[in-house]
């Protein structure tokens, strides 16, 4: 396929171009600098004698707060001639809010720092995608997207990995550990500063937010009704690394428990890795909306596990390992249909959408799976997910993609 490419040259198009391997290494960087921090968070406030609630309440409420900075930041982009500054504040933000995380000496300051950090991610995630789509071809957005959720995970293997062996070195020091997410968090930045590339667009006259949303075809509003619906189940993972912590430490001590989790958290991640490029291939190859009911319908999986089998260690690798495989599926298949159902010039505002509908549906989740974990048990809390997941699989399927499929 024959097309102009990002720098003006004619010639067969090379989907892995500066701009694509530039995002990933800033996704690999930022990746890594936020689960240096995610993967000690619950023992931190462990630290603070806070319960499964309130690690609930912190990271529902950021990324709820981060859920509109992705919708402002989506629709405001569109309107843009370059799109790329607005990430590169978006990453620097994010770093400091994570590296802020060792001030903290009550849940309610890991909150605040939280909610900071992800307002940084919000801004910059529809611009980055919206980067990324415009790199590419439609007949390699898959793979484009798959790549960027591959590297992302590198660092959530990276990351896991970093804050076992550094918290140790550090004799358990929290704010040492989070000061040092700074160094990965601003080299991210600095991979989409200097390798990014971006030629100068026509921006899109908005007359309003309600008529760009309007703008967005049936189809892709019908979707985000699915994303939604799987969304308001798929709780943050550090409620994973919890349940993980709190089966073990019944049959082995608390510290040995919460390195079995650790290492759970880093197999999760490489499951997530691995399987994202393989989305990503098959997402360019057969009909999306296929692929993405599987991924949902594997995480419905992973929640029954949690309900009919005891949660021994071998359970547990079982879940951990459907966590990974499913969020790998339903994150590069969510970003490749939502850029294969909206046209380029309003990606700003259809990923914006779609990453603000996620974080509302973030955001409920993890609050509502906190509380009734709680109050009712983690056999309640893990049916309202899969009872959601499914709803969002069988929904998901009605949608027929917009292209047909490309054998490339």
């Amino acid at each position: 396929m024959a097309m102009e490419t990002s720098n003006g040259k004619t010639g067969k198009f090379k989907w892995l171009n500066s701009t694509v391997v530039g995002i990933g290494i800033a996704s690999l960087f930022s990746d890594w600098a936020h689960e240096i921090a995610t993967t000690v968070l619950p023992s931190f406030l462990a630290t603070m004698g806070v319960a499964a609630m309130w690690l609930g309440i912190i990271e529902g409420v950021a990324d709820g707060l981060s859920s509109f900075a992705k919708l402002a930041s989506g629709y405001y982009t569109d309107k843009l001639r370059r799109r790329k500054p607005v990430a590169v504040i978006g990453y620097i933000v994010t770093a400091l809010g994570t590296a802020s995380f060792g001030l903290a000496t009550a849940a309610w300051h890991i909150l605040i720092a939280r909610s900071v950090a992800w307002l940084g991610r919000g801004v910059r995630t529809p611009v980055r995608k919206a980067l990324l789509s415009a790199a590419v071809t439609p007949e390699t957005y898959g793979r484009a997207f798959g790549f960027e959720r591959m590297m992302d995970t590198i660092g959530a293997i990276v990351g896991p990995a970093s804050a076992f062996i550094l918290l140790q070195m550090l004799n358990f020091h929290y704010p040492s550990l989070f000061a040092l997410t700074l160094i990965p968090g601003i080299l991210s930045a600095l991979a989409i500063a200097f390798l990014v590339k971006e030629t100068e667009r026509k921006p899109v006259s908005y007359s309003s937010f309600f008529q760009g949303a309007k703008s967005l075809p049936g189809k892709f509003r019908k979707f985000l009704g699915a994303v939604f619906l799987f969304g308001m189940g798929d709780f943050a993972p550090s409620l994973l690394i919890l349940l993980a912590v709190s089966s073990l430490k019944e049959v082995m001590p608390t510290e040995r428990a919460a390195a079995y989790a650790t290492g759970l958290y880093l197999f999760r991640n490489v499951m997530y890795a691995a399987f994202s490029m393989i989305a990503g291939h098959l997402a360019d190859r057969f009909k999306k909306n296929v692929l993405l009911s599987l991924g949902y319908g594997l995480g419905a999986a992973m929640a029954l596990t949690v309900i009919l089998f005891p949660l021994n260690l071998t359970t547990l690798i079982i879940v951990f390992a459907l966590s990974g495989i499913y969020v790998a599926i339903e994150e590069t298949l969510e970003d490749s249909f939502c850029a294969e159902l909206v046209e380029k010039n309003n990606h700003g505002m259809a990923f914006g959408t779609l990453a603000t509908i996620n974080g509302v549906g973030d955001f409920f989740s993890s609050m509502i799976v906190g509380a009734l974990w709680t109050a009712l048990g983690q056999q309640i809390a893990f049916s309202y997910t899969a009872i959601l997941f499914i709803a969002g699989a069988l929904l998901v399927l009605t949608i027929k993609p917009e292209t047909k499929v490309q054998q490339v």
